[in-house]
């Protein structure tokens, strides 16, 4: 028997992520809330997330990773994006995952990911993991430099569409979610590793080994380099036409479209 999510539904909340923090000492693992319109929602390097009312997917889970050292933190970003990006293969559309865990079909953002981390001595006590997943929005507002949806990716394929259901695609996603997070846990278990998961991410990383420009931050400097993996500390690898190699933590590279 398939054991019932627990999905929390709102019609309006501020953020999502929000609910979740405040769930932290009481709820238990697995918990997701799920708003129809956020007011305030967020995304990473502190900016808004924007999805039109009631077309998208907007929601939040709540891990509690007990298996999950705090060393090993970004593992959670590679299970949440190794679940989306398998639900999406499903429904028929390709896509990639945009270090450190945006979600891109093509040159065009699906999906944003913010996750927040707690930490209880050497293990992960939650990790609170905020979606944003367009889903039947067919049009964005203009200051968004490259949106797309599942409907207008279905389309592309020659599928037209009605507006699929939220809670229905939903339930299946936390589900895919869940496998991946299960998943998780028993190759810990079994090697005290994730490797496996690890090398699954990397083969599905956007740009993986191809030659394209990125601005390093810190200097506001243009160059040309190819991503070649990530190293222990979650930060990505880049390699330079002329062999050199250099890992870069988040905000410290950005990409140029």
């Amino acid at each position: 028997m398939t054991k019932k999510l627990d999905i929390r539904w709102m019609k309006v909340t501020d953020s999502t992520n929000n609910r979740a923090l405040e769930g932290i000492p009481s709820e238990k693992d697995k918990t997701v809330w799920a708003a129809e319109f956020q007011t305030a929602g967020r995304g990473q390097r502190g900016n808004v997330w924007k999805a039109a009312k009631a077309q998208n997917l907007t929601f939040s889970i709540l891990l509690k990773p007990d298996f999950i050292l705090a060393k090993d933190q970004f593992i959670v970003s590679v299970i949440i994006t190794l679940g989306i990006e398998s639900y999406l293969k499903k429904k028929g559309v390709t896509t990639q995952i945009k270090w450190p865990n945006d979600i891109y079909a093509l040159n065009n953002k699906i999906c944003g990911i913010l996750i927040e981390h707690s930490i209880s001595g050497e293990y992960l006590s939650a990790s609170v993991c905020g979606i944003g997943l367009n889903i039947n929005q067919r049009t964005f507002p203009e200051d968004l430099p490259n949106p797309t949806s599942l409907i207008l990716e279905l389309e592309k394929l020659n599928e037209l569409q009605n507006n699929l259901s939220l809670k229905d695609e939903l339930e299946v996603l936390v589900r895919n979610i869940f496998d991946y997070y299960n998943r998780a846990k028993e190759e810990f278990n079994a090697t005290g590793t994730y490797n496996l998961l690890y090398s699954e991410y990397l083969n599905k990383l956007y740009r993986k080994g191809e030659w394209h420009n990125y601005i390093e931050t810190a200097e506001n400097k243009r160059v040309e380099a190819r991503i070649i993996g990530i190293n222990q500390n979650a930060c990505i690898i880049l390699e330079y036409r002329n062999g050199t190699k250099k890992a870069f933590a988040f905000k410290e590279i950005a990409y140029v479209l």
